[in-house]
């Protein structure tokens, strides 16, 4: 057999598995949410709602009637990706704010401005979020996966709860990440300033504070007609992944395809995000956990109540809200 041949038998054969495996996570793997609910008169939050899960949430939402706030750091993708959201849903009421969720001084403007000008707020979708980055320090001096995936939705959770209060029943979704569960929360290092730093471990802090402040919150703020739960949305091919398999040329043309065999699409990840918020199962529960639209118990290490005060206490001190 003539080496031609060789290579063209062998680019075909991977081409066959390749598009096995994208049908098998197409048709196999994917769970799409099934509720009809309507959301007209309802206003949702979005943050990192530019692309990605956010936009896919976004487009959801705005195609079931509710009025979508994009909050981004970015104004003018933002207001790209809007003029697309709204050409394709036929809802004109979507709007983009900024918020820079590395900047809790940009956080206070934007909650300021949402508890002064708008009427109600019934959904808060915390998707925003950064993974692997490079060591970089927020405009506040926080360790960049702490302080944008999780000091910063904690801040603005905290600064609208009244306005979540007064429409509620509503609800809070937190887009986590499975490796929570191998997350530890250094106490004696919570900035990482002291170690030499570690992108993964960062990310897998960041996941795990989500998931404790989140059942922390439920303890917070019991009979406040608001719940907050977690989601993960499984393995998804967004922005997210710059730092991950894109940092590298050989991650692009090599690793990168392989992989995104195996990942979903922004719109299969946002499923999760979407039951979590408009599940009518899901009423009155707080607390909870899920992981590819199903709910999973908690991990030992995010169980401890007292652990979660601790954190809950430092953020809020950290967050300048007490």
């Amino acid at each position: 057999m003539s080496l031609m041949r060789v290579i063209t038998v062998g680019l075909t054969g991977a081409a066959g598995i390749y598009g096995g495996l994208v049908l098998y996570r197409e048709y196999f793997v994917v769970a799409q949410y099934k509720g009809d609910e309507q959301l007209f008169g309802k206003t949702a939050i979005i943050t990192g709602a530019n692309t990605g899960i956010g936009k896919e949430v976004a487009h959801d939402f705005a195609r079931r009637g509710a009025r979508v706030i994009m909050a981004c750091r970015d104004m003018k993708k933002c207001e790209e990706t809007r003029e697309k959201l709204v050409a394709d849903s036929f809802n004109t009421n979507i709007v983009c704010r900024e918020c820079d969720l590395a900047s809790i001084e940009s956080i206070k403007t934007f909650a300021d401005e949402i508890n002064k000008n708008e009427k109600y707020v019934h959904l808060l979708i915390n998707n925003a979020g950064v993974m692997w980055h490079p060591s970089k320090l927020t405009k506040d001096g926080f360790e960049q996966h702490l302080g944008v995936n999780y000091l910063g939705h904690f801040l603005l959770t905290n600064l609208l709860m009244e306005k979540l209060r007064t429409c509620s029943p509503s609800r809070v979704v937190n887009v986590t990440s499975s490796m929570y569960k191998r997350g530890v929360i250094d106490f004696d290092d919570l900035n990482m300033s002291k170690k030499q730093f570690n992108a993964k471990i960062a990310y897998e802090q960041a996941a795990l504070a989500i998931v404790l402040a989140t059942q922390e919150f439920c303890r917070q703020y019991p009979g406040s007609g608001v719940v907050a739960n977690c989601a993960h949305p499984g393995i998804t091919r967004t922005e997210i992944a710059r730092h991950t398999i894109d940092k590298s040329f050989i991650s692009r043309i090599i690793v990168g395809p392989l992989l995104k065999a195996f990942m979903k699409t922004p719109m299969q990840g946002a499923q999760a995000v979407i039951q979590c918020a408009l599940d009518p199962k899901l009423d009155g529960q707080c607390g909870k956990y899920f992981s590819d639209m199903k709910e999973e118990p908690i991990a030992p290490n995010a169980t401890d109540a007292k652990e979660a005060k601790r954190l809950w206490l430092i953020s809020q001190r950290w967050a300048r809200l007490v």
